[in-house]
């Protein structure tokens, strides 16, 4: 679709069927209603939870009661998606976060009055054959039970939670609202508003003046703000040491692993793993060197392109086609569930008026998953349609084999099957591509390329916060230029002698909002490596793996999310996984060399 056309444009057939989730809007009235009416039966239970009957009736009504609210938050916010600008479905969508609100409030007595029985009473809920169903959701507080402090000082720790939100406010203002960058000249010499949204493009342009004077341009500006951006992040720094002494964790690190039952080793391996491999990462950019015919590789030099566009036009339904060809290896099940997906109503494909941007799946449990795509007749397109399938199909295994509450993954594990079929397009790609040098190289490029933005780049983010977390805890100070120096000396180690680390690159810690949600990066680069160490097995081993992969995507949250990979045949506390990962990326490399010489 080349113009942009009016939500009632859009042929029904490319559009979600959310009558799927209700049937009319009276019907979401209805089950809003029922809420309401449920959420006055659980103070009941208020002061009452000293017996198995009770426990299980309550945590019965609060799952009768999640669900509900999910349906109609999903339901509301997915209909103001279609149309951001659509009156009735943002009032809808209002409704429905207060709803949510009201629903946390009200049922936010259970967990800390079930955490105040003794260990003998929690443990006689977890053999009780009655509560069978709530066994792992009893596990998991009493794991939890060690970190939760008295009444009276979780009562302070939770009126602390305002402040605590404090940095990652200030810095979404300075960063968003109040840095304001130069104007930059592009190819033809025209200023051009320079932006965080257009940063990327200028440093994808393939002048090197337009993308030195963008990466100057930008971490000049960071520069002039680099007292109050590093007072912002020490704050941040200190909130998650006061919450870790607090709770009585070792470390902030270990804290934040805490949650997912994650080991240390998880995050320890993935670095020092990593490390063992940087020589491929300079491997590469000697290669980008070569590609790009420049005698010195810069910072700003990492996202020009390295073969001239090579343009692939893949219309939607050409896409689903591939889609479906690329995943052969899964099995029959897997692609008939696949093309229910395609066939059903599932997905909403073409950009609209007012639609949302970008892509996502999402849904509610009892109907099937839901993905909104913007699809433009392109390559990355493609990718996203097999990346969203990913999940939406790992949604659907999981809330068809499972209870309510067991169903819903981590997101440790959320981007495993999404980049598990990324990779296997990836390799029916590859093979297509056997005889047209341009198009491979073009591919080969694209994939070492989230080798470095996924694997690398993350886990040397990851180690930044490792590094600037432990200097905290010893009582060091982290003024600006002992953050420059520590990420400087990062980026000379990970990219390598190869490479020229030009010196502003020192200041890029201050552009990077995930280091206000500490320690979650080092995910994209674990997930991405089990999906490559999962679809390396299918490609290898055949049915035994797939049978392996499909019972990962069958137990949801229904076990930690470690146990659940180990089971499937991909160990994350063992460095295996990314060491296949690494074989993979030097084979791709090995590929881009033969046909560069």
């Amino acid at each position: 679709m080349s113009q942009i056309v009016k939500r009632q444009d859009v042929p029904k057939e490319d559009q979600w069927k959310l009558e799927d989730l209700f049937a009319s809007q009276g019907a979401w009235d209805q089950e809003y209603k029922l809420v309401k009416e449920q959420l006055g039966k659980v103070s009941a239970y208020q002061g009452k939870l000293t017996d198995a009957a009770a426990v299980k009736a309550c945590f019965d009504l609060e799952d009768e009661i999640s669900l509900h609210t999910e349906r109609l938050y999903v339901y509301a916010n997915m209909h103001h998606h279609e149309d951001t600008a659509e009156p009735t479905y943002q009032a809808l969508s209002e409704k429905s976060k207060k709803l949510s609100v009201d629903v946390g409030e009200a049922l936010s007595f259970i967990t800390p009055e079930i955490l105040s029985l003794s260990d003998e009473q929690l443990d006689s809920f977890i053999n009780n054959s009655d509560l069978s169903k709530y066994k792992f959701t009893l596990t998991e507080m009493k794991r939890q039970k060690a970190h939760v402090l008295s009444k009276a000082e979780e009562a302070l720790l939770a009126q602390v939670g305002n402040i605590s939100q404090a940095p990652n406010t200030i810095y979404g203002m300075i960063n968003n609202a109040d840095m304001k960058f130069p104007k930059v000249k592009d190819e033809k010499g025209v200023e051009r508003e320079l932006t965080h949204g257009s940063y990327i493009q200028f440093l994808e342009s393939d002048n090197v003046e337009v993308r030195r004077n963008a990466f100057k341009a930008v971490y000049e500006t960071y520069g002039k703000q680099k007292n109050t951006i590093a007072a912002t992040l020490n704050a941040n720094v200190t909130k998650n040491i006061f919450y870790s002494r607090a709770r009585k964790y070792p470390s902030v690190l270990e804290m934040s692993l805490y949650g997912d039952n994650i080991p240390k080793e998880v995050y320890t391996n993935l670095i020092d793993t990593i490390h063992e491999h940087l020589p491929l990462m300079h491997r590469y950019m000697e290669l980008r060197k070569k590609l790009l015919k420049v005698d010195e590789l810069h910072m700003y030099d990492l996202f020009a392109p390295l073969v001239e566009e090579f343009k692939m036009d893949i219309t939607y339904a050409e896409a689903k086609k591939m889609v479906k060809e690329s995943l052969k290896p899964l099995g029959d099940d897997y692609l008939n569930n696949l093309q229910h997906g395609f066939d059903d109503g599932w997905i909403d494909v073409h950009e609209n008026e007012g639609k949302r941007s970008g892509a996502y799946s999402w849904g509610a449990y009892g109907t099937h998953p839901y993905v909104l795509l913007n699809h433009k007749d392109n390559l990355n397109s493609m990718f996203t349609l097999a990346h969203e399938m990913g999940h939406a199909l790992h949604s659907f295994y999981s809330d068809t084999n499972l209870e309510y509450r067991d169903a819903q993954y981590t997101i440790f594990l959320a981007e495993v099957a999404s980049t598990l079929n990324e990779a296997l397009l990836m390799n029916y790609m590859l093979k297509k591509a056997e005889n047209d040098p341009k198009m491979k190289m073009y591919l080969l490029t694209y994939y070492a390329d989230q080798f470095r933005t996924t694997v690398f780049r993350q886990t040397m983010f990851a180690e930044f916060e490792k590094i600037m977390h432990e200097r905290a805890e010893q009582g060091d100070a982290l003024t600006p230029q002992e953050l420059s120096k520590i990420y400087y000396d990062l980026n000379l180690q990970y990219y390598g002698k190869g490479m020229v680390v030009d010196q502003d690159i020192e200041m890029e810690w201050a552009r990077i909002p995930h280091f206000y949600t500490s320690f979650y990066v080092y995910k994209y680069a674990t997930g991405f490596s089990a999906a490559t160490s999962f679809a390396k097995q299918i490609l290898d081993e055949g049915a035994p793996a797939v049978e392996r992969y499909l019972g990962f995507l069958k137990s949801g949250g229904s076990d930690y999310s470690i146990n659940i990979l180990k089971r499937a045949g991909v160990d994350m506390s063992s460095p295996q996984p990314i060491r296949e990962a690494m074989d993979v990326f030097k084979q791709l490399i090995e590929d881009m060399e033969k046909l560069t010489n």
